[in-house]
């Protein structure tokens, strides 16, 4: 405790650990068993209904009034509500349509060997590294990496900044969905077929659908109204506007009573998408094709898992999947029990996010397994026409197989099809390319990697008008995308919120709304014709690298800064056990150099890629690759940049001493349960033991408390009682006596 603070002194005894909740239950016991150097301290208790009003605890807080106190700080209802939140915030959009894509491009079923090894290797051990730093310390990311090194502030402030860029796009795409979810009561869907153009003389399809197909024109045309490219900003499409503007109702209204209110609400947008996607997977499985599907993607291509590309973005995926580096992890931790078991959550979550991705792409093959044989069956239908159109002049009669009835094209099948080209292309083998014959092969067809938004709202999109009862499947599908989108904003936005009000002690019903306001003011770049360049553009410089960086950072700080022995030394008083070796040597070695090599390969893949993004053009009405123009790279140059910013800024501020913490007038915060103990300065004197100075980690204390921080007094105030207190070790309100020889990891 800073000895300028106002703080509740005792003797401390060897034996037995007392908690700051049984020293204010028994101070009026004590008070005459204390000795004359203990100092009068009073606890400024941050109230919700009465804020600044002082509690002078020696002159007699009632059981009353500590009931109020321990309302202050938000706690999970119930362990399972933090479960699904964790769950709800690692399980998003990414599972359905990144990890199937990877899976297809990378080795179908051989490609989960490489993703498991790294699961293990980086995501479990830094999942587990952010859940107990959050836990141990109660504090969003700012002040918990103000407690482990002053210096390595920035990485907070950093993980806001990552979550702030990351917020503005991606409840974009919540909007999406919402727009494809209400038009989805209808028979038939929109996007079933092309749209006609009806003129006085003539009525013909819409020549942009002609081209490419009815789910793409409506995405781009209807939906969208894209530009050709990013300089045409082409003004508001105001239907994308009122899609965000509900969809950022939905996350303040859910968010603006802290995980009090989006805890609730993650009973039903964690839960609903597994329902969604079982119900998908046993329709799928009942739909000719499905199998085919399947298959493809457990084929393993043993060959490809060896490619170190493979191993790089099995390595990205994991690290995204789990949402390592943006504080929301951080964030729900910190409103745990001292003692939850934080290891077993690390490595459920984790599981359950990899059964999840793999539940999602059995459920993505399936359906576009069922979209590849319908699409063979027309290819099937066309081209067998193109053969009788052929017979007796560039092919003859005697080619076809006898077996085969061309007199009914309809009934002719992918085998008999394959049958007659494979005949065909060996005696005709000069003229085979002239008769421009498709193959019709439903691996080609599902050899065509779809990712992403053209995944979802291109792709399945359209297997799902083949659907008996499309609409149905529709509505399903854009409610489970919005579900899965929340749950993952909610973290995202409590990694913003909680570091900002445990920082700068603001209100959060404020900070909330403001905060929501301003994302969507920025956020209407995003909807404005070429608003799906700016989502690229964000979706691929404005996260990765900075959360490289921050992770990175974050390793090295506990690691090796802080201390790799007196972490786990923590771990062992918060836990109750010691965690397994392997985490020992996996943070001190093993996952800081595969991060290092992780960074060092993403950053010479930015710098060997110039800035570019998939134009839609609608004359040719296709996707074409274009560079961004010199000022649209130096935004993604600025997105990296401004994200990473706050880390040298504040080191160099703390080194120089610029900044000073104790006398920055932001004061300390300890937190017990519902308890916010805000400690002040006293006028004139030093902070030289705060906890958050300027000094490096050999001069400053830790700021975890070892088991024996708390112990019994020497006097017989306490009495027996003081060493049974329920929660004794896991308090939080720093008291500490004069001790200069109690050793570092102890403090």
């Amino acid at each position: 405790m800073p000895k300028n603070s106002k703080a509740v002194k005792r003797e401390l005894g060897d034996d037995v650990t007392e908690s700051v909740k049984d020293l204010l239950s028994n101070e009026d016991a004590c008070e005459d068993a204390c000795d004359d150097a203990f100092k009068k301290s009073s606890l400024i208790v941050d109230n919700h209904d009465r804020e600044g009003k002082e509690c002078d605890v020696e002159e007699g807080g009632s059981d009353g009034e500590e009931e109020e106190e321990e309302e202050e700080r938000p706690a999970w209802n119930s362990k399972l509500q933090y479960i699904l939140a964790q769950v709800g915030f690692s399980v998003g959009l990414g599972n359905v349509w990144r990890f199937p894509y990877l899976c297809q491009k990378n080795g179908g079923g051989a490609y989960l060997v490489p993703y498991l090894i790294l699961l293990i290797l980086i995501g479990i051990p830094l999942f587990f590294l952010e859940l107990a730093v959050g836990q141990r310390i109660r504090r969003g990311s700012i002040g918990v990496w103000n407690y482990i090194s002053p210096r390595l502030g920035g990485i907070g402030f950093a993980s806001c900044m990552v979550c702030f860029f990351v917020a503005l796009y991606y409840n974009v795409i919540i909007g999406w969905s919402l727009f494809y979810f209400s038009q989805s009561f209808q028979q038939p869907l929109p996007w079933h077929e092309c749209p006609l153009v009806k003129t006085k003389n003539s009525t013909y399809v819409e020549p942009e659908c002609d081209k490419s197909s009815a789910t793409t024109y409506y995405w781009y045309r209807e939906a969208l109204n894209i530009s050709d490219s990013i300089s045409e900003g082409g003004g508001l499409n105001w239907k994308m506007t009122v899609c965000l503007l509900v969809a950022w109702s939905m996350v303040c209204l859910a968010m603006i009573k802290g995980i009090q209110s989006s805890g609730k609400v993650m009973y039903f947008s964690s839960l609903f998408p597994y329902v969604v996607l079982i119900c998908f997977l046993v329709r799928a499985l009942l739909l000719k094709g499905s199998v085919d599907g399947i298959r493809h993607m457990f084929t393993p291509k043993l060959e490809i898992m060896l490619e170190p590309k493979v191993w790089r973005e099995a390595a990205t995926q994991v690290f995204f999947a789990l949402g390592l580096g943006f504080g929301g992890v951080i964030a729900f931790s910190s409103y745990n029990k001292r003692d939850n078991n934080c290891h077993f959550d690390a490595v459920l979550v984790s599981f359950i996010n990899f059964f999840t991705s793999v539940l999602a792409t059995l459920v993505v093959f399936a359906v576009l397994g069922f979209k590849a044989n319908i699409m063979i069956s027309k290819c099937v239908a066309l081209n067998t026409n193109k053969i009788v159109g052929l017979l007796g002049s560039d092919i003859d009669r005697s080619l076809i197989p006898q077996h085969i009835n061309l007199t009914n094209v309809s009934q002719v099948s992918a085998e008999d099809y394959h049958q007659m080209i494979s005949i065909i292309k060996e005696v005709k083998e000069d003229q085979y390319g002239k008769l421009e014959l498709e193959s019709c092969s439903i691996e080609e067809e599902l050899n065509k990697a779809v990712q992403g938004t053209g995944l979802a709202f291109i792709a399945f999109t359209e297997a799902m008008t083949h659907f008996p009862g499309s609409p149905f499947w529709s509505v399903m599908f854009f409610l489970m995308l919005v579900n899965l989108g929340l749950g993952s904003m909610f973290g995202t936005i409590e990694g913003i919120l909680t570091p900002l009000i445990d920082t700068f002690k603001v209100r959060k019903e404020f900070l909330t709304v403001g905060c929501c306001v301003l994302a969507f003011s920025i956020g209407l770049l995003f909807v404005q014709r070429s608003g799906n360049y700016f989502v690229a553009m964000f979706d691929d410089y404005s996260a990765t690298l900075p959360l490289l960086i921050v992770v990175v950072l974050e390793n090295v700080a506990v690691a090796w800064v802080y201390g790799i022995d007196k972490f786990f030394e923590d771990l062992k008083d918060m836990l109750g056990f010691t965690p397994y070796r392997f985490y020992y040597y996996m943070w001190k070695y093993i996952t800081p150099i595969l991060l290092l090599v992780l960074l060092a390969t993403s950053f010479i893949q930015l710098c060997m890629t110039p800035p570019s993004y998939s134009a839609w053009i609608q004359e040719e009405a296709k996707e074409q690759t274009v560079n961004f123009p010199p000022w649209g790279t130096a935004v993604c140059i600025s997105l990296v940049v401004m994200a990473i910013l706050p880390v040298p800024v504040v080191f160099c501020l703390r080194y120089f001493n610029i900044i000073d913490d104790g006398t920055s007038g932001i004061s300390t915060v300890s937190y017990k349960k519902g308890r916010i103990i805000k400690e002040t300065a006293r006028p004139g004197e030093d902070d030289d033991t705060s906890l958050i100075q300027g000094k490096s980690p050999s001069e400053a204390p830790s700021p975890m408390p070892g088991n024996s921080i708390y112990r019994k007094q020497s006097g017989g105030g306490g009495g027996p009682d003081a060493d049974t207190a329920p929660n004794g070790r896991y308090g939080i309100g720093y008291l500490m006596a004069d001790m200069p020889d109690m050793p570092e990891s102890d403090l």
